[in-house]
């Protein structure tokens, strides 16, 4: 097995999870959708494809990524909130 090459700790929410995360999910979840939402649009050319492909991936690319961000953040108070109480007894 592979050294890891880097790891961080951070203060806050750890951004490099929640893009790596959105990427994953984004195209697990959301390729699919554009895809399926596609066979309802006549789309004639590859310039039609692309601009449908942005248009419609953009915003749930979007959701995605602030759907991530808020879970991390939520997380993480549930964890300090876990870790304080912890410390307190």
């Amino acid at each position: 097995m592979a050294d890891l090459v880097e790891t961080t700790d951070p203060d806050g929410v750890d951004f490099g999870w929640v893009m790596q995360t959105t990427f994953v999910v984004t195209i697990i979840v959301g390729a699919p959708i554009v895809a399926g939402l596609s066979i309802l649009v006549e789309l004639p050319s590859w310039g039609a494809r692309l601009s449908f492909a942005v248009r419609v991936g953009a915003p749930i690319w979007f959701l995605t990524a602030v759907s991530v961000f808020l879970y991390a953040k939520y997380k993480l108070e549930d964890d300090k909130k876990a870790e304080q109480s912890t410390d307190s007894a």
